[in-house]
């Protein structure tokens, strides 16, 4: 079994401080250069994987502090994608996004050799020590759902000719990246993502039918895209997955159990380890890590989404639940997400969010006990 993910493991980004919100309104308004922006982003990321050290975590992140979404960054780094500005609209559970911007396929998909994450990775790599240094991208299905099917832009002037050349370049893409990632020497990667919490979730079902798909159906072809681009991972490569439904100032964007979905996910042999949200009452129960085959799964049973912490007792129950189906060697815990998807952060305070920190390596100790 991989090395990761770890007993206690996160899920990646961390609350921007107030000198990093700052620093980027400054620079958006033109009042410090992008190079002094770049220094401040340095210092605070190297004070942020001391900070995650300290706190007894073995795989870092920079947090996501070079980023404005969690997942645009990364895709608009690509080649053959180009920004959409969906403006101010209500995506998430009563909770106004400002300015918010998308994405949609333009022209040839490929990996860009001088994509900016591989320089960001190699920067978290030179300060990590002793840690592993953890690097997260958005999985291709971030694209193929939001940059094509559901894509009101990309269905009015479609570049390919047909879905099959557009998979076989977006595959293509993502295996080159996957390589890129490890040659600069990263071995933890971790796929995020939000369109298989659309599959599973009731009120997205109309959307998906609306452009003529069956969310039963991109199932299989979700699952089909991801395992191909998988297919030349290195075998000293850890590769986990996460499956999100939303996180933009502790609001959600999607709901349901992962019934329909667990069984073509847990399938897909080239991930190491699943981390799935376990914050709530949204996310259904246990039973579907039945389906679960040799690799880990991380039980996202801590939520980043608000202040209080969660009682140990209770932890500890919900992780004895889950060992009904399956073995407590192949379980890990983790925030069910990250602290920050988005540049604004969530509604708790950075104390907040150590304190969360602390609480799952000391649950994923006690899980080492039992």
């Amino acid at each position: 079994m991989s090395l990761v993910p770890f007993r206690s493991d996160i899920v990646g980004s961390f609350l921007r401080p107030e000198e990093l919100k700052k620093a980027r309104e400054n620079f958006k308004k033109g009042e410090i250069t992008r190079e002094e922006l770049r220094s401040l982003e340095d210092k605070l990321i190297i004070d942020l994987i001391e900070k995650q050290k300290a706190n007894g975590l073995k795989a870092v992140t920079d947090g996501e502090f070079r980023r404005r979404w969690w997942h645009l960054d990364f895709i608009l780094g690509l080649n053959g994608i180009t920004k959409l500005s969906l403006g101010d609209i209500s995506m998430f559970q009563g909770v106004e996004a400002k300015d918010v911007e998308s994405s949609y396929v333009s022209g040839k998909i490929s990996f860009s050799k001088d994509h900016p994450f591989i320089e960001h990775f190699k920067f978290v790599k030179k300060y990590a020590g002793d840690a592993i240094a953890k690097q997260t991208i958005p999985g291709p299905n971030m694209i193929y759902y939001s940059a094509v099917l559901i894509s009101q832009k990309y269905h009015e002037n479609p570049y390919y000719n047909n879905l099959k050349e557009l998979e076989e370049d977006l595959i293509k893409a993502y295996q080159d990246g996957i390589q890129a990632f490890y040659d600069a020497g990263c071995r933890y990667l971790q796929l995020d993502d939000t369109a298989w919490g659309a599959l599973s979730d009731p009120s997205s079902e109309k959307t998906i039918k609306k452009f003529g798909y069956d969310p039963k159906e991109l199932v299989q072809k979700f699952g089909d895209i991801t395992e191909k681009c998988l297919a030349k991972k290195p075998k000293d490569m850890g590769i986990t997955f996460h499956m999100c439904r939303g996180n933009f100032q502790s609001s959600w964007l999607y709901e349901g159990d992962y019934d329909l979905i667990s069984k073509r996910l847990f399938e897909i042999d080239n991930f190491d380890g699943f981390f799935l949200e376990y914050d709530s009452d949204r996310a259904g129960d246990f039973k579907p890590l039945k389906n679960l085959r040799n690799q880990k799964i991380v039980l996202g049973l801590i939520t980043s989404k608000e202040p209080k912490l969660e009682k140990m007792e209770d932890l500890l129950e919900r992780v004895k639940e889950a060992t009904e189906y399956v073995p407590l060697e192949q379980i890990c815990v983790s925030p069910q997400c990250g602290f920050a998807s988005t540049e604004e952060g969530n509604h708790l305070t950075e104390e907040d969010q150590w304190k969360k920190i602390r609480l799952c390596v000391e649950l994923g100790n006690k899980i080492e006990e039992l």
